[in-house]
């Protein structure tokens, strides 16, 4: 017991030594480091609450406001990192988009890639295998729909439906679903070597939020088309389908390439977080507007004088 409260005191002591002195002006923690899965630890979903709002807005109108000047910002890195794919430079961004059905893959990609030149933008929406796909490894489908130099490139889903639906519904052996975790791993890191800015957010929702969501489609006949009966099937799957979600952000969150927790139940704080973490990946990057290659002042001579 004395060896316990000898801990804590040092623990508290050490906490005291970090704590900034009174007066001092705190910097907030960038938004990647608060939503960022801890490599190598268990990962509990239900510990995650899913109406929260980490370093967000304080309302949707306050969210939006905010959204609006980052948009600004947010357009002016996408050209600057397309501007100095001329010239040589390799990297992109790629955002990974994963989450349960209703948790606002597609709600992303509008309210936020929206904020983009859709010119600069490559956008994917993985669907089930096609027989072709299925004839070459669960990883060829990706490689073929990866950004080029200087886009940035959104996957609505992604190879991780390789280990996750894979999972749940035992598509291949245990054995077999057991490597792709390394698999994905390696990938991802040559990405990252080759100038790939990997961002995975996992959208977080909770059971009660999908059946309200779910519920209005079902109440609105211009969302009829989002609905398929087979959804309420998927929900009965629920546990499973977390469980696999846990294992895979678990395993695949690395220092290259980590996961990012989103909570979605508010559709604004879902939105506002995602441009947040694009806006800190893209200011890092920090892409500059090529030199130019010819004289300048010569062909500004040039055309004032007639030609």
């Amino acid at each position: 017991m004395k060896a316990k409260g000898k801990a804590s005191t040092a623990k508290a002591a050490a906490a005291k030594a970090k704590a900034p002195k009174a007066g001092k002006p705190v910097k907030a923690a960038p938004l990647s480091e608060l939503l960022r899965v801890p490599e190598g630890e268990r990962l509990d979903l239900s510990a995650y609450d899913s109406r929260s709002t980490p370093a967000g807005p304080a309302n949707k109108a306050e969210a939006l406001a905010d959204l609006a000047r980052m948009g600004e910002r947010l357009a002016d890195l996408q050209e600057r990192l397309y501007a100095a794919s001329t010239s040589g430079d390799r990297r992109r961004v790629l955002l990974v988009l994963q989450g349960m059905d209703t948790s606002g893959k597609g709600g992303t990609v509008k309210h936020v890639i929206g904020l983009f030149n859709p010119s600069g933008c490559r956008i994917k929406a993985f669907k089930a295998p096609t027989p072709e796909e299925q004839n070459h490894p669960f990883l060829w489908r990706i490689m073929k729909a990866l950004p080029e130099r200087g886009e940035i490139g959104i996957f609505d889903r992604s190879h991780y439906e390789d280990v996750l639906i894979a999972r749940v519904r035992e598509l291949v052996p245990r054995s077999q679903l057991g490597r792709r975790y390394g698999q994905i791993n390696r990938f991802e890191k040559s990405l990252t070597h080759d100038g790939v800015t990997v961002i995975k957010c996992f959208l977080h929702i909770s059971n009660e939020e999908q059946r309200g969501r779910l519920l209005e489609r079902l109440d609105r006949p211009d969302k009829h088309w989002k609905f398929n009966p087979g959804d309420i099937d998927e929900r009965a799957l629920w546990p499973a389908y977390q469980e696999a979600y846990e294992i895979a952000l678990e395993r695949c969150s690395t220092e290259a390439a980590p996961w990012f927790v989103i909570p979605s139940d508010r559709k604004w704080y879902r939105n506002w977080a995602i441009s947040k973490l694009l806006l800190e990946h893209l200011e890092a990057l920090d892409p500059q507007y090529p030199k130019a290659g010819f004289d300048v002042e010569e062909s500004r001579e040039r055309l004032l004088n007639g030609e």
